[in-house]
């Protein structure tokens, strides 16, 4: 994969990562997936130094293409909170022309949850959907299961279509049953990781190793 944009900003950290994946791929042993789907995986266990995402991390046939042409096509990101669009690089987001959003600490949101009985990321995602931002978008939860749920609920009964779904909420109260709901949808592709372990984190990386992904099909095309 040959990568200017999405690539350390300096040789030595470059070298650095190269390594480190270089040793993902020495120590992780056999695996499933596919040549698109593993430069996800190994940058998530790069992220994390955990091997049991490879197993745990689990991909809608079409995913890896959804999230390309996302990228490519400029659609925007929704994150559930902050943590994630701090974590993304803004330079590799701008070269594709991606806006990333969060609204879990807007004032509006705050007053919906509390009005309703709600969570904040409950509204957050709502809010996103009046906002137009879900439809052809890429959602990226790495915390809250609530906000996965919402958005599960919107596609029911409110026929929203997001382009991919990064769902990788963390915890102990419904992290698990969400991710799990989710991988029952057909229609829409996601990547999520199974069971309780999740993080802002994680979904970093495979936004970070998306838009690689995208830049190397965008190189390949001028070559061509």
């Amino acid at each position: 994969m040959n990568t200017v944009v999405t690539e350390q900003l300096t040789q030595a950290g470059q070298q650095i990562e190269h390594e480190s994946f270089a040793i993902v791929d020495r120590e992780a042993g056999p695996h499933h997936y596919t040549a698109e789907q593993w430069p996800i995986v190994r940058r998530m266990i790069h992220a994390t130094a955990d091997f049991e995402f490879n197993g745990l991390t689990q991909f809608h046939p079409t995913a890896v293409r959804a999230g390309i042409d996302a990228m490519l096509a400029g659609r925007p990101i929704v994150a559930d909170v902050d943590m994630i669009c701090v974590g993304v690089s803004r330079p590799r987001l701008a070269h594709f022309g991606v806006e990333i959003h969060q609204f879990i600490s807007d004032e509006d949101v705050i007053a919906q949850a509390r009005a309703k009985n709600s969570t904040r990321a409950v509204q957050a995602m709502r809010k996103a959907h009046q906002l137009g931002l879900l439809d052809g978008g890429i959602v990226a939860i790495g915390n809250a299961p609530t906000a996965l749920l919402e958005v599960i609920r919107l596609m029911h009964e409110e026929k929203v279509r997001p382009a991919l779904i990064v769902g990788m909420p963390v915890g102990f109260v419904s992290a698990a049953e969400s991710k799990a709901a989710l991988a029952e949808i057909g229609d829409i592709p996601w990547i999520i990781t199974s069971g309780r372990k999740g993080g802002s984190t994680l979904v970093v990386a495979a936004l970070h190793a998306l838009l690689a992904l995208a830049e190397a099909q965008q190189k390949a095309i001028a070559r061509a």
